[in-house]
């Protein structure tokens, strides 16, 4: 009788815990046997050991092209931390018909719902109010609201209709507004699938009066909005920042806020933790959230699912379908930052 085929489970700087419930756990450990490293990166003879009968590897293991040579049973790559990272000989995997899938998908919603209340937050002032409430300095009525938008009727904007854009997009359809997308590696038709209007970035900046930015990191697109960008936004309109810090010239982001051009949010920072003596800490007219909008319970027990269910089609000799697949053209201009070891602390 063969040997059972190994499941490599490297998932740091996550834990098993947090998104692989015991049922699932099960499920998994009946494919092959899971062999485990937690608390830091898999040793490399640990790596080197397992991977001649490794079917499947869970985890963000460096795999460049020799050591995927020694890895002749391999089916699948799953990265349970969430961003296509540059430790993957993507050509090789696809070459070989080796799947290379992210969990990216399971963070959508959450993150899209947390995108919405931090839209109405800084449409209605919430936060603002809180603090003015707290010292004393509340202003009752109309007197409170001045510079409030309401998000009913208005328009909004999308930079970036990927898995975030599609989640947040459902959420706005009850406000009964325009909802523009900027996308370019979408082709207008699939936008206008959406029934979202596909549009320059310049002008989604101009007319949307609550604007979205749900763009991954890539190469192509590093600091995208700078200066002249904030500049084209109408005054007093609303800015999330939901993605990634890297998509946006950060000081130009803040300037523009400081100076009460944009109401502004944002989840995402240049450097994660962010440090104590970081000036972001002193921007009132920006709220802060600690890239904490995905991070639900239920995201991470959907990691679980969706990986477990992916791996169970591949040993059928399936296509996956729950995971994001890397694409030959795409997955070598992703840019966005690992999680760090903070992802630990729950």
């Amino acid at each position: 009788m063969s040997a059972r085929p190994k499941i490599l489970f490297d998932p740091f700087p996550r834990r098993t815990d947090m998104f692989l419930a015991p049922e699932m756990r099960t499920r998994l450990e009946a494919l092959g046997e899971v062999v485990l490293h937690e608390g830091s990166r898999m040793p490399a003879e640990m790596v080197e050991r397992v991977l001649p009968e490794a079917m499947f590897v869970l985890g963000q293991t460096d795999l460049p092209r020799e050591r995927l040579e020694r890895a002749p049973k391999l089916k699948a790559i799953v990265n349970v931390e969430g961003n296509f990272q540059p430790n993957v000989d993507y050509g090789y995997c696809l070459d070989r018909g080796i799947h290379v899938l992210v969990i990216a998908p399971a963070f959508a919603l959450p993150v899209a719902e947390m995108a919405l209340g931090l839209a109405i937050d800084c449409a209605r002032g919430i936060t603002r109010a809180d603090r003015d409430f707290r010292q004393g300095r509340e202003r009752y009525g109309i007197a409170g609201s001045t510079e409030s938008l309401q998000l009913t009727g208005n328009v909004f904007g999308l930079i970036g209709f990927g898995n975030l854009g599609r989640a947040l997009l459902p959420l706005l359809r009850p406000f009964h507004g325009r909802v523009l997308a900027h996308d370019p590696w979408l082709p207008e038709g699939l936008l206008r699938e959406h029934a979202v209007e596909p549009v320059g970035l310049d002008r989604l900046l101009a007319e949307a009066r609550i604007v979205f930015m749900l763009a991954a990191a890539t190469a192509d697109n590093q600091a995208m909005l700078g200066a002249r960008e904030f500049g084209l936004i109408q005054q007093g309109s609303v800015f999330v920042l939901a993605s990634r810090a890297a998509v946006v010239d950060f000081p130009a982001f803040l300037a523009a806020a400081k100076s009460g051009r944009i109401k502004a949010a944002t989840d995402v920072f240049p450097v994660e933790p962010v440090p104590a003596d970081d000036p972001v800490r002193g921007v009132e007219e920006v709220i802060l959230s600690a890239h904490r909008a995905g991070g639900v319970r239920r995201a991470h027990h959907e990691i679980g699912l969706m990986t477990v269910e992916d791996c169970e089609l591949i040993a059928r000799g399936l296509p996956p379908v729950r995971c994001q697949p890397a694409r030959r053209e795409t997955a070598h201009l992703f840019r966005s930052m690992p999680a760090r070891s903070y992802a630990q602390k729950v």
